[in-house]
């Protein structure tokens, strides 16, 4: 992922105002080491930090049009590019291989209303010097990060990171998801409104396992695009074993393929004996991928989460905890030369995976709380997933993530989706079935029907012990009785939130930023409305994992056993796996 910066409309033309743009983008240098750019006209620049890994020794930005008075700061992976420049054989003169340069042809042929041809994640500004006018827009689901703020002088900033603009403007904020901003128009306007974005209307089409498993397979394999070594995120639960599975099943008849071979590598991290490295180890095995497996300790964890905060700009407890050992990941797998990978985030957003999705009262309950959880990955996942990795240079592609996969999970009836013990349909039952093929299967057997762990909790259950134990004596008991007065927005419930707010605080000051942190009650990473669903979690706002209820809800593959769930509060999970048709203790945590 690139680093983007540009600011519009500054009354100041200086040396001294271009020579600060440039250190403001040099604080995105982590998420583009490989080059950097800037375009000036008058008081308009933009900026680009650059991680090169389609067409990397063309696509420098910024990118032109022919006579250059359209310019183009993006970063994206734009998949179907390839099809939009033989739209334009004849008429458009592509000087780079980047799939981004796509951008100037269609504005040029489209004016603003392009951006729904764009089959891809991006964040991109276009500045038009014709009528001095500029666009920028962001992906349909927010998976590239981007804000937007205002100077004093009434130019706008917009940034991939809040630390490349914070410090220079009166007012900043995140640039929602599926949103365009036209200066021509003055404001921002809505590009992406599928038809599931209406929480309201019940979804009514009939579950498809082979047109789910078809849109699936067709989302990783337009993610193989790459001019540059990649691998496979593969923690051994069911999204990243699947991705693991369809990318090695199809790699041999990608370009990829011939540039890199058919060997296909794995990463995997936890403490020591953790959950995840077993089950990764044994998924690579299955499918015969070069396995490379990193290990690290509480006190690595701990001693980089200032950085980690740095990074991913929030002080959200669950993201801080799960975005640590990727953040660690990550720096070891670009230390082998890899520039891009696959991963699994999205699938429990988009079915209904979490556990606490067993407890919906009915369908239209369930599928509401997966809008809300959709509509909220920018802030969460997306935002761990692309930060902690950004922060050295890593790309991370997420194709459960992909528009027409979202469209087909997101339109079949939530029936389909929801737990049920009598039919022994367990969580994400509906991509389980899909991909059970019994002549050429994907995955084994229990590997498929795996229960969810949270990232955080498989990387090893002492990770989080260990935060909880080393922020217990970072903050006094004093601190937190006075927890409202010191932080009188957002005001963290517990020694571990308090801990991460005051290095927050710390970094990004400004009221704007600690904005754009969302905040409220949580059971296993629901939504505050998903709260109502057992009246015994409208009592708990602790999220440090005391015991909530008891119910005979959830089940393994065989049919059988009983679910204990232990509740924390905020962006959480669960823990535990599926073991016969024994009871099982579920941890749900922060």
């Amino acid at each position: 992922m690139c680093g983007i910066l540009a600011v519009l409309g500054c009354s100041d033309w200086s040396q001294a105002r271009r020579a600060r743009v440039l250190a403001c983008a040099r604080r995105l240098k982590h998420r583009g080491p490989d080059w950097s750019g800037l375009y000036q006209h008058e008081g308009n620049f933009l900026a680009q930090q650059r991680l090169a890994i389609v067409s990397p020794l063309s696509g420098d930005q910024p990118l032109f049009n022919e006579d250059r008075t359209v310019v183009v700061v993006a970063n994206g992976e734009i998949y179907n590019h390839k099809n939009i420049r033989k739209q334009f054989t004849g008429t458009h003169n592509f000087t780079t291989g980047s799939d981004c340069e796509v951008i100037i042809p269609l504005y040029e042929k489209y004016g603003e209303n392009f951006v729904d041809m764009l089959d891809g994640v991006f964040a991109f500004v276009l500045y038009d010097t014709r009528d001095r006018t500029y666009v920028a827009a962001r992906d349909a689901i927010g998976v590239n990060p981007l804000y937007i703020g205002w100077g004093s002088d009434g130019s706008v900033w917009i940034s991939s990171e809040m630390k490349a603009l914070n410090e220079d403007c009166v007012r900043f904020e995140i640039f929602p998801p599926g949103h365009l901003y036209s200066s021509a128009a003055g404001g921002f306007r809505r590009w992406y409104n599928p038809q599931w974005f209406q929480e309201q209307v019940p979804r009514t089409a009939p579950y498809q396992p082979l047109v789910l498993r078809d849109a699936f397979e067709k989302a990783v394999i337009k993610r193989l695009m790459t001019d540059v070594p990649f691998g496979v995120l593969l923690s051994g639960g069911l999204d990243s074993s699947l991705v693991a599975s369809v990318t090695k099943r199809h790699l041999v008849k990608t370009e990829a393929a011939e540039k890199f071979g058919t060997e296909l590598h794995s990463f995997v991290v936890g403490l020591e004996g953790s959950p995840d490295l077993k089950a990764a180890r044994e998924v690579a095995d299955y499918l015969g991928t070069i396995h490379h497996e990193f290990h690290f300790t509480v006190q690595d964890g701990i001693d980089a989460i200032e950085e980690v905060i740095y990074h991913d700009e929030t002080y959200d407890v669950t993201t801080i905890r799960a975005s640590t050992p990727m953040f660690l990941m990550a720096r070891k797998i670009k230390s082998l030369g890899v520039k891009m990978v696959l991963s699994g985030e999205g699938s429990d957003e988009l079915l209904g995976g979490y556990l606490y999705f067993h407890f919906a009262p009915n369908k239209e309950e369930f599928h509401k709380e997966t809008c809300r959880k959709v509509k909220a990955l920018h802030q969460y996942d997306c935002l761990r997933a692309n930060k902690a990795t950004s922060a050295w240079g890593l790309e991370v592609r997420v194709p459960f993530l992909d528009k027409e996969f979202i469209n087909v999970a997101m339109s079949m009836d939530p029936e389909w989706k929801m737990y049920d013990k009598n039919l022994g349909r367990i969580e994400k039952w509906v991509m389980r079935k899909a991909f059970d093929d019994e002549e050429n299967p994907y995955l084994p057997k229990h590997i498929l029907y795996r229960q969810k762990e949270q990232f955080s909790d498989g990387v090893g259950y002492n990770w989080i012990d260990g935060l909880k134990a080393f922020t217990e004596q970072q903050v006094t008991d004093e601190m937190m009785s006075n927890a409202a007065q010191t932080f009188p927005y957002n005001t963290p419930v517990n020694k571990e939130a308090y801990y991460y707010r005051m290095i927050f605080e710390r970094l990004f000051p400004q009221d704007s930023a600690r904005e754009t942190v969302p905040w409220g009650p949580s059971i296993a990473c629901s939504t505050p409305a998903a709260i109502e669903w057992v009246e015994q979690w409208k009592a708990s706002n602790d999220p440090s994992g005391r015991f909530i209820s008891s119910h005979d809800s959830a089940t393994d593959n065989t049919g059988g056993g009983k679910l204990a769930v232990v509740a924390n509060g905020g962006h959480g999970a669960a823990n535990g796996t599926v073991n016969g048709g024994n009871d099982v203790a579920v941890a749900i945590a922060v």
